[in-house]
């Protein structure tokens, strides 16, 4: 019948989404849909712009101040932290625009717009949005559900002076959209549900979810 073709043609337009994605590197991402979105279900990690030029790891303090390079870090300087949390990089290199895999985009200010209005508002958007339990969120993790599989994690960020703050209590993400001379990101807390808007200078470093174009 007609509407068996049409359900069928639903479930072969479904299974059209990628279950995963890789980097240049060869890591492996998880990916989500939410609405009309995909997201990368983790915090990038690579080390390699998508054409394959290096991002700097930068370990230095006064070093990682300067602009003049694509730059990232692993939160303390500890590599194993990485593995869970993901990468903390410099404005330099999300503004390349080739941070991401071909194919996707380090998340806009808008992208958030619409993930946080499809899933119930800014004010109750980042609880939706975490990792549940107290595994990486220090308790009390307040409001944390998950309900969309993006397991939101809390790497922290690195100050332009190269401090290293805020590892299991708070997730920062770049978003690739400049309010000069500063950019938009979005931050979420271990004892509240809100989504966070802000704005931060170009010389400190945080994480970077990628969106499918």
């Amino acid at each position: 019948t007609n509407a068996a073709g049409t359900a069928y043609g639903a479930d072969r337009e479904f299974t059209t989404d990628p279950l995963t994605v890789n980097d240049i590197d060869g890591n492996s991402y998880d990916v989500i849909r939410i609405g009309t979105q995909l997201w990368m279900a983790e915090n990038l990690r690579t080390t390699r712009l998508h054409d394959g030029a290096q991002i700097i790891l930068t370990e230095d303090d006064g070093e990682w101040a300067l602009l003049d390079q694509n730059r990232y870090c692993w939160y303390g300087n500890n590599s194993s932290n990485g593995n869970t949390y993901g990468a903390l990089y410099n404005w330099k290199a999300v503004s390349s625009r080739i941070l991401c895999p071909a194919g996707w985009h380090v998340a806009s200010d808008n992208d958030w717009l619409t993930l946080k209005d499809r899933i119930g508002g800014e004010l109750i958007a980042g609880g939706k949005l975490k990792e549940m339990g107290t595994a990486h969120w220090t308790n009390p993790n307040t409001g944390a559900t998950d309900e969309y599989d993006f397991t939101a994690l809390p790497g922290g960020w690195r100050t332009a002076a190269g401090s290293f703050q805020g590892l299991r209590t708070n997730g920062y993400w770049w978003t690739s959209s400049e309010i000069e001379p500063n950019a938009w990101y979005r931050h979420i807390q271990n004892d509240d549900v809100k989504l966070f808007r802000a704005y931060a200078g170009h010389n400190v470093g945080m994480s970077v979810r990628c969106v499918k174009d």
